[in-house]
C-alpha cells in the first residue's frame, strides 16, 4: 500500500506532466494561429520531467490545430515509443530526439518550415543584422547545413556540433529551429526569429541598399533581452497567449 509520502509525490509528478502536455498543445495551436505550419511536417517537442529521458512529441498524421494535452505521444530518446498506438515521425523524432539527448537544458524544441524561414535558410549570407528582432537572437543563432530528408543516423551528430550551446538554429535549404528551458521561451524565439526572416525578405525586396546594424549594437541588444527580468525569454509573453488561447480553442487542453 502506498504512503500518503508516496501518494503526494505521484499527484505531484502527474500535476508537473499534465502541465507540460498543456504547455506543449497550446505551443501547437499558437503555431497554427500565426500560419507557422507545413500540413502535417514539422514538430514541437517537450521534455516530461523525471530521470527518465522521455518526451512528447505530435502524433504523425494530425494537423497542429487538432493537437490536444492528451493526444501527444510519449517517446524516450532511444525511440521507445510509450503510448499505446502511438505513431510519430522517424525525420522528426530523429532531429528532436538529438537535440533533448544533448542539451539537458532544454525543455521545448520547435521547428518550422515557413516560408521566410526557409527563403532566409537559403540565403547564402544568413540572417542579417538589419532589425531589433535579428538583433534579439542574432547572439543565439547557428547553422546547420542540408544533409537531406532528416532520417540519417548520423545526422545526430552533427545537429549536436552546430547547435552546440545556442538556442537558434538555421537549418540551410530548410527552415528554423528553436530550443528553450520553457515551452513559452521556445515559442517566442520562434516568433522573434520568423519575424527578422520576414523583415529580411521584406527589405531586400525592395532593391535598395539595407543598412546593417555594428557589432556594438548587436552586443548590446543580446544583453538588453537576454533573460529580460531575470527570467526565461517571453514568460508573460506566453501567459497572455495562453490566456487568449483559453478564449478562443479552450479544447487544447482535453
Amino acid at each position: 500500500m502506498a504512503t500518503a509520502f508516496e501518494t503526494k509525490a505521484d499527484d505531484a509528478q502527474a500535476a508537473a506532466e499534465r502541465a507540460v502536455r498543456e504547455d506543449l498543445a497550446a505551443c501547437y495551436r499558437l503555431a497554427h494561429h500565426y500560419r507557422m505550419t507545413d500540413l502535417i511536417a514539422t514538430h514541437i517537442s517537450a521534455r516530461l520531467p523525471g530521470e527518465e529521458e522521455r518526451i512528447l512529441i505530435n502524433p504523425f498524421g494530425s494537423l497542429f490545430h487538432e493537437v490536444t494535452a492528451s493526444n501527444l505521444v510519449e517517446v524516450t530518446v532511444d525511440g521507445d515509443v510509450r503510448t499505446s498506438g502511438g505513431v510519430i515521425n522517424p525525420a522528426g523524432y530523429l532531429i528532436h530526439s538529438a537535440i533533448h539527448a544533448a542539451r539537458p537544458d532544454v525543455q521545448c524544441v520547435m521547428h518550422t518550415h515557413t516560408a521566410a524561414g526557409v527563403a532566409v535558410s537559403a540565403q547564402e549570407h544568413g540572417l542579417l543584422p538589419i532589425s531589433q528582432q535579428a538583433l534579439v537572437v542574432g547572439r543565439r543563432l547557428a547553422y546547420h547545413d542540408y544533409e537531406g530528408v532528416a532520417l540519417i543516423e548520423a545526422e545526430r551528430a552533427t545537429l549536436k556540433r552546430d547547435l552546440a550551446d545556442k538556442d537558434v538554429l538555421i537549418l540551410r535549404n530548410h527552415g528554423l529551429l528553436t530550443v528553450g528551458r520553457t515551452v513559452g521561451e521556445a515559442f517566442w524565439l520562434m516568433m522573434q526569429t520568423q519575424r527578422a526572416c520576414e523583415i529580411q525578405i521584406a527589405a531586400l525586396s525592395g532593391g535598395a541598399p539595407v543598412r546593417l546594424l555594428d557589432e556594438r549594437l548587436q552586443q548590446l541588444v543580446h544583453e538588453q533581452t537576454y533573460n529580460y527580468g531575470g527570467q526565461p525569454n517571453g514568460a508573460l509573453d506566453w501567459i497572455a497567449l495562453r490566456r487568449d488561447l483559453d478564449r478562443t480553442a479552450p479544447d487544447y487542453r482535453d
